[in-house]
């Protein structure tokens, strides 16, 4: 008996918004006429082409003489125009857009330019990879991977027995040749990449 007291002091919130004058929802609404299910769409004409400025005004009589003068010129000519117009008009010079990092594909000049200039650059790390090792071996090339890794016995085993693997990667080349010797002393063969 007291749960059903204690349940009916709550108020209980309406499941509609309230509303603070004329109802609010669109089929309420005493203009409302529903759509007609049976309607076909209607179709809109577009216009040729998208102009976002709105219709423009035909040019005057002297822009079309220009024009026709400009476009009578030689092409050498046409191309002085541009650099011509932009000191009389005093327009700021445009600065180059610097393409680096972007890879244009086969039309970008630049970019095909610094791809030749990367390979001349000359390695600086390099990857060294177990190729394969001697069975009677393995235990020493374990033993020599754990000394330049920082990897445990069981760790070291499985990347052993993994083969072909990285063993340590972005080294020096100097640092690289010296792991490649301790491994092949050891009885396996490694190879910097």
């Amino acid at each position: 008996m007291r749960l059903i007291a204690l349940a009916r002091s709550f108020r209980a919130r309406p499941t509609l918004p309230e509303t603070t004058g004329p109802l609010q929802f669109r089929c309420f609404q005493p203009d409302f006429a529903p759509r007609d299910p049976d309607a076909k769409p209607k179709k809109y004409k577009y216009p040729a082409f998208y102009d976002p400025y709105g219709p423009r005004p035909a040019p005057s009589d002297k822009i079309i003489q220009l024009a026709e003068r400009i476009a009578a010129l030689a092409p050498e000519e046409r191309c002085q125009l541009g650099p011509t117009l932009g000191e009389r008009l005093r327009l700021p010079k445009l600065q180059p857009i610097s393409t680096e990092g972007l890879d244009l594909g086969s039309q970008g000049g630049p970019a095909g330019a610094s791809k030749a200039e990367e390979k001349k650059v000359e390695k600086t790390a390099f990857d060294v990879k177990l190729e394969k090792f001697d069975t009677a071996a393995k235990i020493k090339v374990i033993k020599e991977v754990r000394t330049f890794t920082s990897l445990g016995l069981k760790e070291a085993k499985d990347l052993v027995e993994k083969v072909p693997c990285v063993l340590k990667q972005g080294v020096t080349k100097e640092e690289a040749n010296d792991i490649i010797e301790k491994i092949k002393a050891a009885g396996g063969v490694a190879v910097m990449e």
